[in-house]
């Protein structure tokens, strides 16, 4: 079996911001995930990086990531799911508090150590990941939470993640999105990234997609892979994306953004 490959991570730093269409204009090449100025963690030099993204909540997000893990175990996978909290909810556990407005709760990072299945992050666990993380931070704060992600996956063979809004924070090896036509919902940060998208993965529907600020004309030109759950993952997609990383360079060159 070919040896799954991957790349030095260069973690993007807050309160800088890049327009989409500077992603648009630069291939998401390998090794350059920085969007910022970046800080390299080269102990992770042959690191991959997927991020699992959809465009609201229940399209199966969760179960995309967990049947990756399952089906591609031989990339010994450190997950994260990663939870943007509104106002009145506490990012320490993810419940309604009052502390929302003080610096020690905008963030949180735990280690998952369940194997009962009932959490996300225990269900990545169960599936056969190494390690699985759970990132809560404020909404408009994710970009603060980007060093303290970069330190926790510091030395993990290959990372997939769950979101959509870290792609504005750095540059993936592959990126999938989870849509289903059948929900109207469609988030800001799915569809601002949806041109980002590396493939689709689609829920089966016979009817008309119900989202009123997307046309199906984005997915143009774009991998689409149907599914009617269950499964989330079926053989095509994993061997899609087992393909995609195991064709990445051996030996990838680091390339800083400029300042």
């Amino acid at each position: 079996m070919t040896e799954p490959h991957a790349a030095c991570i260069m973690i993007a730093r807050p309160f800088a911001h890049v327009p989409l269409s500077d992603f648009l204009e630069k291939p998401l090449s390998h090794a350059k995930f920085g969007v910022f100025k970046a800080g390299e963690t080269c102990e992770n030099s042959l690191m991959a990086l997927v991020v699992v993204g959809g465009h609201s909540r229940n399209v199966g997000k969760t179960s995309v990531v967990a049947g990756l893990i399952a089906a591609l175990r031989e990339f010994n996978w450190t997950a994260l799911k990663i939870t943007q909290f509104g106002h009145g909810i506490c990012s320490a556990d993810g419940k309604p508090c009052d502390c929302d407005t003080g610096d020690d709760h905008f963030r949180a990072l735990s280690e998952e150590k369940d194997l009962s299945g009932e959490s996300d992050t225990s269900r990545f666990l169960v599936a056969g990941a190494k390690r699985s993380l759970w990132v809560r931070t404020k909404q408009g704060r994710l970009g603060d939470a980007m060093p303290d992600i970069e330190r926790k996956i510091a030395g993990a063979e290959n990372v997939i993640m769950e979101s959509n809004s870290v792609i504005r924070f750095l540059r993936p090896d592959l990126y999938l999105t989870v849509l289903d036509a059948d929900t109207e919902d469609f988030k800001d940060s799915a569809r601002e990234f949806l041109p980002l998208a590396d493939a689709v993965i689609l829920h089966q529907s016979n009817d008309r997609a119900k989202w009123k600020t997307v046309s199906m004309d984005a997915l143009a030109g774009k991998p689409v892979f149907k599914i009617q759950p269950p499964p989330y993952v079926t053989e095509e997609i994993a061997a899609f994306v087992r393909e995609k990383l195991v064709e990445l360079p051996k030996s990838p060159q680091l390339s800083k953004n400029p300042n």
